[in-house]
């Protein structure tokens, strides 16, 4: 029995689907269609404007490198993604959802989907006989629906005891029992779309949880895994009366939201690689994380895609803010995680949580790879506290990771010369809108003042 016929017998009460896509930055696009029409998805496809997968954060085409108005917008073909095609459960209708990947009308991947922009670093560890294992760990804000005076976010009122949920309680059972329905809906949601995810757990701010995923051995999937998670987390929140965020620093003074990416690489008979029997694994291991250290800084604007993604990287939040590695320190930038040396990985924890999953794998394992096809040896491991040493390379400001990915030498040739391209204009574009914009504190600061 074929997919499509297994989920409408299973499903006769569905009437509409959602064909998902992901753009350049992290947003889910598509269309809600008939459920007569799902045969013809699974056939032959829908026509779609590529240029959709260049939008920015706001929706705009701005035409970069030519594509979208010069080259007459011409469409790719969405095509279904084996075993995504489920139903949305925290949805009051009957609803089903496929998540789709673009490609050409002679059947050749779409170059601007994100999804083969990750494809393309993958078959550089194939080539070699390895497989990265990789999982992701995602950090969000449930926040009141009611903003407070000033039009920020604030913390959720706690279900059962009815009272806003105030200070840090990182790890916290009470808080985790408080918000024990609305958990319960995610790991539910999960299960029925094939989403492996794993622990959940409160974090470092007021209403502040992460949901580790589970690792997997193909990358791809695993950011198709990290970017339905995000879509059920704001789906039952909103279920829940609440709103989830994943931005990265909704609020000043609290600690910000990661993406942290766990990795390691196992060869053709099985065996990982990183793994020598020590804490500190193999050469092969050392040469990944040199990699990821050389090319951290032209790599920030993929880490980091918005001008509020800076305001996570500050001293003392866990947050690393230079190219340095460690040993079970998480202060560091590239961290190998203690316990059984059998797992022996590094974890990645320089991205956001705003950034998009599959360009932030696809940097980070175009770093490691570069680091072992080149041999690359890291600087000495960082002890102690990694945000306290200097850094005179590391981009922390947007503006200036455009133009440090503009200078890029290592991830034109992975990611391709054309899509960094393409990217760094779109998101140049976004932040000049940004920026053309007379904020708040300008009026507090210059209006009487000058």
């Amino acid at each position: 029995m074929s997919e499509i016929e297994a989920f409408l017998k299973n499903h006769p009460e569905i009437e509409v689907f959602d064909v998902l896509s992901y753009d350049l930055c992290g947003i889910m696009r598509g269309k809600r269609v008939d459920i007569s029409q799902l045969k013809k998805l699974f056939e032959v496809g829908f026509q779609f404007p590529s240029s959709v997968a260049l939008l920015d954060v706001t929706g705009e085409g701005s035409d970069p490198d030519g594509r979208g108005f010069s080259d007459g917008d011409p469409d790719a073909v969405l095509t279904p993604i084996a075993g995504t095609l489920q139903t949305v459960p925290w949805s009051s209708d009957p609803v089903g959802q496929v998540l789709t990947s673009y490609y050409e009308e002679d059947g050749t991947p779409t170059p601007d989907d994100p999804r083969h922009v990750l494809a393309n670093v993958v078959q550089r560890f194939t080539a070699m006989g390895l497989t990265p294992i990789v999982a992701c760990e995602l950090e969000f804000y449930l926040i009141d629906r009611q903003r407070d005076d000033q039009g920020a976010p604030q913390p959720p009122i706690m279900p059962k005891s009815g009272k806003r949920v105030t200070g840090t309680q990182v790890y916290s059972i009470a808080e985790v029992e408080e918000f024990s329905e609305f958990l319960r809906d995610i790991t539910n949601a999960c299960a029925v779309q094939g989403i492996p995810a794993g622990p959940v757990s409160t974090e470092y701010a007021a209403g502040q949880f992460e949901v580790n995923l589970n690792h997997v051995e193909d990358p791809v999937t695993a950011c198709d895994h990290s970017a339905l998670l995000q879509r059920v987390i704001r789906g039952v929140a909103i279920k829940h009366g609440f709103e989830a965020t994943f931005m990265a620093k909704p609020l000043i003074d609290n600690t910000g939201n990661g993406l942290h990416i766990h990795c390691s690489l196992v060869n053709e008979d099985g065996v990982n690689v990183f793994d020598n029997g020590g804490p500190e694994g193999t050469k092969m291991l050392r040469h990944a994380i040199g990699g990821l250290l050389h090319t951290m800084d032209e790599s920030m604007a993929f880490f980091a895609p918005n001008v509020n993604s800076y305001r996570r990287l500050v001293p003392n939040s866990y947050v690393p803010t230079y190219p340095a590695w460690s040993h079970n320190n998480r202060s560091t930038a590239v961290r190998i995680p203690g316990g059984d040396h059998k797992a022996r990985r590094f974890e990645h924890r320089v991205a956001g949580a705003d950034a998009n999953p599959y360009l932030t794998m696809a940097a980070m394992l175009a770093g490691a790879h570069y680091g072992i096809a080149n041999k690359i040896d890291p600087p000495e491991k960082t002890e102690g506290n990694a945000v306290g040493g200097e850094n005179t390379t590391t981009p922390l400001r947007l503006h200036r990771a455009l133009d440090r990915l503009e200078n890029a030498t290592v991830l034109p040739e992975y990611l391709s010369e054309t899509y960094c391209l393409r990217y760094r204009l779109t998101k140049q574009n976004e932040m000049d809108r940004f920026s053309n914009t007379v904020s708040r504190r300008e009026y507090e600061w210059y209006l009487l003042s000058q």
